[in-house]
């Protein structure tokens, strides 16, 4: 396969190294001079583009698959609708718009368009429900990702992901520091969540349909912070209850969202369909960061 990963950041760099090292060809797409940089360093062939600039987007040759990975950078809901909406159709029309377009798109999502289920499991096919203007803006671009391409002749996927982490975010001293607010964390590592994708277009996966990237246990923020520091042989730390966190005065109207919305996702589609994680858990995900930080 030849495959475009547009917006080729944290975990796009490693998809590039996952398919290269499996005999594909790919092809990294940034527009800052660092992004490119970064592209080369991970040993595969950088294009610099903007995904929002059709024009700009010729200077991408014709590819069998087409990953749409790019990142707002935490910024607002405006910021989000450019890249998210507005880059994402203006991408699938400049690639769909070809001779020779593509097989398919497989659009990179969150599990925040999920809004709160009360710690409840949810799916890919349970109904979303954003509660933020940036997730209702992943919402839209997940209709765009799965509604357009077809209009195109090709195919759209979903790939939700959880929350990701791996070399430089691991945040291990958020954890083991402390004070830790109750809920529950859906996490998938970076390579996993690179290697879902892949295994995804290689065995030719889920056309039209959603799928969640996320490991096999999420599990509850105390829970995980006393298991760190037990792994790292250091005193648990201290914890507060939501009710407590949220009489701060301090406190954001996103980070009082944020605190609201509880949820465990499931990831038994990706299962079922066959895909082998390399760190099932964060137990295996976090050994060799807590080996690292020399605590132990």
């Amino acid at each position: 396969m030849r495959v475009a990963i547009l917006g080729c950041g944290y975990v796009g760099r490693e998809l590039g190294r996952q398919l290269t090292a499996r005999g594909h060809d790919a092809i990294g797409v940034r527009r800052s001079d660092d992004g490119i940089a970064r592209i080369e360093g991970a040993g595969f062939d950088a294009v610099r583009a903007d995904v929002a600039d059709s024009a700009a987007l010729e200077a991408v040759p014709s590819v069998d698959a087409i990953v749409f990975a790019a990142s707002s950078g935490g910024r607002g809901a405006d910021a989000a609708r450019e890249i998210y909406v507005d880059g994402l159709r203006t991408a699938i029309e400049a690639f769909g718009a070809r001779d020779d377009a593509p097989e398919r798109l497989l659009y990179t999502s969150s599990t925040g368009v999920h809004g709160d289920h009360d710690g409840d499991w949810v799916h890919g096919e349970t109904p979303i429900e954003p509660t933020t203007e940036k997730t209702e803006v992943l919402a839209e671009a997940e209709r765009i990702a799965l509604e357009q391409p077809p209009e195109y002749g090709f195919d759209g996927t979903v790939a939700r992901y959880a929350g990701l982490y791996g070399p430089d975010r691991y945040r291990l001293e958020r954890y083991l520091e402390g004070p830790v607010t109750e809920g529950y964390l859906n996490m998938v590592h970076r390579d996993d969540a690179a290697g879902a994708v892949r295994f995804l277009l290689e065995e030719d996966l889920a056309r039209g349909e959603v799928v969640q990237v996320v490991d096999d246990e999420p599990v509850s923020k105390w829970a995980f912070a006393d298991w760190l520091a037990d792994e790292a042989g250091v005193d648990r730390p201290p914890k507060r209850t939501n009710a407590e966190r949220l009489a701060d005065d301090d406190l954001s109207e996103a980070a009082r969202r944020r605190i609201l919305t509880s949820k465990r996702c499931s990831n038994e589609k990706l299962r079922d369909l066959g895909y082998e994680f390399e760190y099932p858990t964060f137990r295996e995900g976090y050994q060799d960061a807590i080996a690292a930080s020399g605590r132990v």
